[in-house]
């Protein structure tokens, strides 16, 4: 799997994970095209894994963030609309935006923009335009079965 088909990936599930287990798709057994076993950095594709890694968080159509509680989580821009529009439904730190800055010694420095600063006027705008409906439909396999309630 290269880079677009992982972009793919990433667009046509709307949410995975990064290489945690829970109740989305684990992008990095996607780049493997296999379960992995143990951590991912020792798998064969592991610097194929990190690069491609790298790109989609990267993205500025990618949020990356705790969404799915204590996993990184990449969420595709298509769904951030129906994010917003719920946003009262999920505790802060699952809407924070995470970005990793990777320093000259390798030191790995983990930034945190709270929601909703990250949030563009267009999407917020497009959250308007959404019901709560629409919201939910959207993001069902994540929110549960019962409709939320203001």
């Amino acid at each position: 799997m290269n880079a677009d088909a992982a972009m793919a990936f990433v667009r046509r599930h709307g949410i995975v994970l990064v290489s945690a287990k829970g109740p989305a798709p684990r992008l990095t057994e996607a780049i493997a095209g296999e379960p992995i076993k143990g951590s991912w950095w020792g798998h064969a594709k592991g610097h194929q894994i990190f690069a491609i890694l790298q790109q989609i968080e990267d993205s500025p159509d990618i949020l990356v963030c705790r969404f799915i509680p204590g996993r990184v989580t990449l969420v595709h821009r298509r769904l951030w609309p129906a994010i917003v529009k719920l946003a009262g439904h999920f505790h802060p730190d699952q809407l924070a935006q995470v970005r990793q800055e990777h320093t000259a010694s390798g030191k790995h420095v983990k930034h945190l923009t709270a929601y909703p600063k990250w949030v563009p006027a267009e999407i917020l705008r497009e959250a308007e335009r959404l019901t709560m409906q629409e919201a939910e439909t959207l993001l069902k396999d994540f929110i549960g079965k019962a409709p939320l309630s203001h």
